[in-house]
Formats: C-alpha cells, structure tokens, sequence
C-alpha cells in the first residue's frame, strides 16, 4: 500500500485540526506507519516460513500455524491503521462541501459570503470533527480489543503446544525470534493506546471550549445571529425559486 499518498492526503487536515489533533497526526504517521513499514513488515515476514513443529506428519504444521496466528499482526495492524486515519477524510469532506456552497452562494448574492471561514469548527463541522475522533478512538480500542482476544494477551509465547488433527500427538511448536516480535507488539499496542488518550484529550478540549464559550454568549446577540442566519437562507431560497 501506498503509505505516503495516505499521508499527504491526511496532512490537509491539519489546518482544520486543534493541537492534539496535530500531534496525533504525527504519532500515527511517526511512531505507527514508519515502524510499521520501515521495522515491523521484515521483523514479521518470516512468520510462516520459519514457524517450526517437532512433526513430520504432513499437514499438521500448517494446521497448528493457523491455530496459533489466526490473522497476521501485520495484516490486522494494516487494517487497523487504514480504519483509524480514515474517519479524518469525513472532516475534509465537510469542508469541501461548505467551500462548495459557500462558492454558489457567492455566485448567486454577488460577493456576500455565506461563511467567513469555511474550515471553522461550528455547526455541523464541530459535530462532524467530534463525531471522527470518537470513531478513531472507537477504531483502535476495537482492534486492541481484537488482538487481545485473538491471542489470548499481549504475549508471544517461545513454546506452543498442539495436538489439532492431523497431528499425530501433542506436539511443541515454535516461532522465530519471539523476544524481537513481542517488543514490537507491545510497541504497536503502547502507541495505540497513546493515540487513543490524544483522541480522548481533544474531545475533553472541544467540549469544554464549546460549553465555554456558550456560558459567556450573551443571548441577544446570539438570537440576533440566529434571525440574520434564517434571513439570508430565506433570500438564497428566494433568489434560486427566481
């Protein structure tokens, strides 16, 4: 996969990001892709060749192999760094679609704007900014969930043992470089759960500004906002049924 289009892509949206937002950015593409592309792939890619069992009865190693790594780490964290940057494209998208009718309004009302600045996090895009980051946090706690539950922890063990048919007995099955592989795991496992509480701080952060700066609207003012936001709706309807 193409890993650095994904992140040109995604670097535009950190000028409508808040801080945390931007040192998540970094975090994901720093501490998760590079290791993921540049370390992890060759510390994984010898999983199946090298995965050793004291049998010769045919068939019983790949038997045991796909009972001890039902999925690849490697595929399963692809996966999960593909799902996790995604939901930033809805913000983007947002922003696209205001800049879209911020440019027909202007077309139609000759220079008057119906947004000052399009990526501004009010209205719907602060819903849309929150609604991405609980769906990234969401991500990553499924997929460490996941990996928990697949492997029974965040451990690799230097021994297996397994006895699936058809294996003729129990038998003790081996993985190379295991020591190497669970530093990695718990590396990826770590700055997962970092990405996590940076998601978790923005929300808090977004939150609280916004019921901060509610508390000191003066509501007249806001009601007299209210009532020039309805009144240009209802001259752009009236202009487009002309």
């Amino acid at each position: 996969m193409n890993w650095s289009g994904l992140e040109s892509l995604l670097s535009g949206v950190n000028k409508y990001s808040t801080a945390f937002g931007r040192i998540w950015l970094s975090m994901v593409f720093v501490f998760r892709v590079m290791v993921f592309v540049v370390a992890a792939q060759r510390v994984w890619g010898d999983e199946n060749k090298d995965f050793v069992c004291n049998t010769r009865q045919p068939g019983c190693t790949n038997i045991c192999y796909d009972h001890i790594f039902p999925i690849s780490h490697i595929r399963l964290w692809a996966l999960q760094l593909i799902f996790v940057t995604c939901p930033s494209l809805m913000v983007m998208a947002h922003v696209k679609y205001r800049e879209g009718k911020d440019k027909k309004y202007v077309e139609l009302h000759h220079g008057s704007h119906l947004y000052v600045n399009p990526g501004k996090k009010r209205g719907g895009l602060w819903w849309t900014y929150l609604l991405s980051l609980v769906f990234k946090a969401g991500f990553d706690t499924s997929f460490l969930y996941i990996l928990y539950r697949i492997y029974h922890g965040y451990d690799l063990p230097r021994l297996s043992k397994c006895s699936l048919d058809p294996c003729p007995n129990t038998v003790d099955c081996f993985i190379s470089r295991p020591t190497e592989k669970k530093i990695f795991m718990l590396f990826m496992v770590v700055s997962s759960a970092l990405c996590i509480f940076m998601c978790i701080c923005e929300m808090i952060y977004l939150i609280g500004k916004r019921i901060t700066k509610l508390m000191r609207t003066d509501p007249t003012a806001e009601s007299q906002m209210s009532l020039n936001r309805r009144e240009k709706v209802r001259e752009a309807g009236v202009t487009t049924t002309l």
